[in-house]
């Protein structure tokens, strides 16, 4: 624990200093802010569009976060050569890996934070009390759901030499999986033997992202999850994420690290 933090601090510390990520927060804040003008039209509909349409930026801004910032990890530690040094201390890779995992997760988290602040005083003005756990359950779902795409992307930083591929690649299966996962049940329905076997297969061993999005709990003022379920998508994403580490690191502990 004691080599992990200061490496993921380090992490932190990178991505507060880089220029794109403060042109994603400022776009992402501005266009919130301008979003939250449709308060004053006293529509619900209206309100309701605005806050769908801020919600989806902040998810859109920290995929981007998140993707982008794994994505140049492990190679600018190699072109740079600081991975070397790095290594030599007592710091196994297995402990660099977590390092790098823990200072990009943590990254997303905060980002979060302020994304979903921002909201909450802008868009959610409208409400005379803010619904404080709705919000700490949506935030808290979409960090669990960043922590498997940050897991994914560290795996991609082994498979492709480019981070500029690595982050290509990362979000189109991303969104693929956002987008099309919850349908794939329905398509193998569709098709023909072996086609359905392996669309079904497909189905059952992507990482279901999807399921974390609850912006509808935000927009519409719902009810609460249960706990319970939280607790079972928590350790569903802590599975995945594991798995892609553990993935990740068995690759990496074979991998030549020679320029």
């Amino acid at each position: 624990m004691n080599a992990i933090l200061p490496l993921s601090q380090v992490v932190l510390k990178e991505m507060y200093r880089r220029k794109d990520f403060y042109v994603l927060f400022v776009l992402t804040v501005v266009l919130t802010l301008a979003a939250g003008s449709a308060n004053f039209f006293n529509e619900d509909r209206i309100v309701a569009y605005i806050k769908d349409l801020s919600l989806l930026l902040i998810w859109v801004a920290a995929l981007v976060i998140a993707i982008v910032t794994t994505a140049r990890q492990i190679p600018a530690e190699r072109e740079s050569r600081t991975i070397f040094p790095l290594l030599a201390k007592p710091l196994t890779r297995w402990q660099f890996l977590l390092g790098k995992f823990a200072g990009c997760w943590f990254t997303c988290g905060l980002a979060l934070v302020v994304f979903y602040f921002f909201f909450a005083v802008i868009c959610g003005t409208r409400e005379h009390q803010m619904p404080l756990l709705q919000y700490l359950q949506a935030l808290w779902l979409q960090w669990m759901m960043l922590g498997v795409v940050v897991a994914l992307v560290l795996l991609g930083s082994i498979l492709f030499s480019a981070p500029s591929a690595n982050a290509t690649i990362s979000l189109v299966v991303v969104f693929g999986i956002l987008l099309l996962g919850r349908h794939l049940g329905k398509v193998a329905l569709q098709q023909e033997e072996p086609a359905r076997s392996l669309v079904y297969t497909l189905y059952f061993l992507i990482p279901h992202l999807e399921w974390y999005d609850v912006r509808d709990l935000l927009i519409y003022n719902q009810p609460l999850i249960a706990w319970l379920d939280v607790g079972l998508a928590t350790l569903y994403a802590a599975a995945y994420a594991l798995f892609f580490l553990f993935a990740t690191w068995l690759l990496f502990r074979r991998k030549s690290l020679s320029l």
